[in-house]
């Protein structure tokens, strides 16, 4: 309250008033700084109430003086008595409503670190403000920071799980991120790829399920976070999950998990879930993924993974078989290796389709018809030199994402039902330049393929003779008689 509101107890009422009006004046020429220098420069220190520069009221004050702000409106929008708003302001310390943080910083105009500020003392939290409409932009400070995480897979999301970026590894383990509307949970929960990639799928999806519940206790107003959820809900066993289960979960840092990554020729590898909210992007997840160290040969029950638990407690837990639980180790050595390997430079940011062609090399090969089908803003040229395909998104208006990939990645992205005309001739492009390079060699491995799918078919049809019929009952898979 300044000196010529009634019953301010104020004796230095002129200097008070004309700090007001200076500050007033300043403010409504937008310039806070100069309004809150000025209250500092004509309230003499000798003269300055107690708390003058120091605690919460004495910021408070500040923020209303600079707004041209009396106590009499403070208090209203706080909904509390004149007399309890100036107990805050000389130094009494109620604790404030996240509804009354609001309406307080819309009415003094408070900028985001004032809001934060006024958050954190009342709610004892930062609530993070809504987004602004449309895919949030990534900085290139945040974009470097993501390229330097190599080799670990990383990604950048925001609130609802939708891809906003990702780093070299990501893009070559899990090239879905690459596609349009790229979301983790969309992809875990409604494709077989997700399904096939975890081990216990149900564990994952509750964990999945429970993260949406905590968002929708977030923003569950958002238009794109109800159909993320009546997406996922389409799948029966997760809405039964939903229907069943009531708990929240913000996150998945620190989790331990198994993965089968079509990418590493289906191995299973042991992965560390890092998550982090970048100060620049607090409502976006920065998630860095990183295989657990293999370790050395060691006794049985001293065996460590990288968090400190028991190696390999997810043994009894999983469906794999005894004779895959015992391969596992060796699995996750060999995928440590190919990290170790893996030399590739970050994923390239140009500012063209042309540059991002460029990449490619001489000789390089567009494929338009395979582009299409990856996407309306996807664009994948081949190159014969580097014997690798260079896939290009537009993550946003004028700036477009390149990631070297082997042909195979794109291979196992094609829908089979899709191969006709210039498709077919662009994947017999892809699938040659995945073969040896002389002609004799690419011919011996040819057939080494065709005998490996040939075993495959013939397998897949034994098992589909014997499979049970409706009306009889199932084999016994132990050699026993039905």
């Amino acid at each position: 309250m300044v000196a010529n509101e009634p019953g301010h107890p104020d004796s230095n009422g002129a200097a008070d008033e004309e700090t007001s009006s200076t500050s007033t004046r300043a403010a409504r020429r937008g310039d806070q700084g100069a309004a809150r220098a000025a209250e500092t420069q004509l309230v003499p220190a000798e003269h300055a109430p107690a708390g003058q520069f120091m605690g919460f009221g004495a910021m408070l004050k500040r923020w209303r003086k600079a707004a041209g702000i009396k106590q009499l409106a403070a208090a209203r929008a706080l909904g509390v008595s004149e007399r309890k708003y100036r107990g805050v302001e000389s130094g009494a310390t109620p604790r404030f409503t996240q509804e009354q943080c609001h309406a307080l910083a819309e009415l003094l105009q408070l900028d985001s670190e004032e809001r934060h500020a006024l958050l954190l003392h009342n709610v004892g939290t930062y609530l993070r403000a809504a987004p602004a409409e449309g895919q949030p932009e990534v900085g290139p400070a945040l974009r470097l920071l993501i390229d330097q995480q190599m080799p670990s897979p990383t990604y950048l999301s925001d609130r609802n799980w939708n891809i906003l970026a990702y780093n070299q590894a990501m893009a070559e383990t899990w090239p879905w991120v690459m596609e349009p509307r790229a979301n983790l949970i969309r992809w875990a929960l409604t494709t077989a790829e997700g399904r096939a990639t975890y081990h216990d799928w149900h564990k994952h999806a509750t964990v999945f399920v429970r993260m949406l519940r905590f968002a929708e206790s977030t923003h569950g107003e958002d238009a794109d976070l109800k159909e993320l959820i009546e997406d996922v809900k389409k799948n029966p066993e997760v809405r039964r999950i939903w229907e069943s289960d009531e708990d929240l979960v913000e996150h998945r840092d620190g989790h331990v998990f198994l993965a089968t990554v079509p990418t590493l020729d289906y191995r299973t590898i042991e992965i560390v879930s890092h998550v982090a909210y970048p100060a620049i992007m607090p409502d976006c997840r920065f998630v860095v993924m990183t295989w657990v160290e293999a370790g050395a040969e060691v006794e049985p029950d001293a065996q460590r993974d990288a968090l400190g638990g028991v190696r390999d407690a997810w043994a009894d837990e999983t469906h794999n078989s005894a004779h895959e639980r015992g391969r596992a180790q060796d699995r996750i050595a060999e995928a440590e290796r190919l990290r170790a390997d893996d030399a590739r430079t970050a994923r390239r940011m140009v500012s063209s389709p042309a540059q991002a062609a460029a990449q490619a090399g001489e000789g390089a090969t567009p494929l338009p018809a395979l582009s299409r089908l990856m996407g309306p803003d996807a664009q994948l040229t081949l190159s014969p030199s580097k014997r690798s395909v260079f896939w290009a998104v537009e993550e946003s208006s004028g700036l477009w994402g390149v990631t070297e990939v082997a042909p195979t990645t794109v291979i196992a992205r094609v829908p089979r039902e899709e191969l006709s005309g210039e498709r077919l001739v662009e994947m017999k492009q892809l699938v040659r330049l995945g073969l040896p390079a002389e002609p004799s060699a690419a011919a011996t491995r040819i057939e080494q393929l065709l005998d490996e799918r040939d075993v495959e078919q013939r397998v897949l049809r034994e098992i589909q003779a014997e499979l049970p019929r409706p009306d009889s009952d199932p084999p016994s898979w132990h050699g026993e008689a039905a």
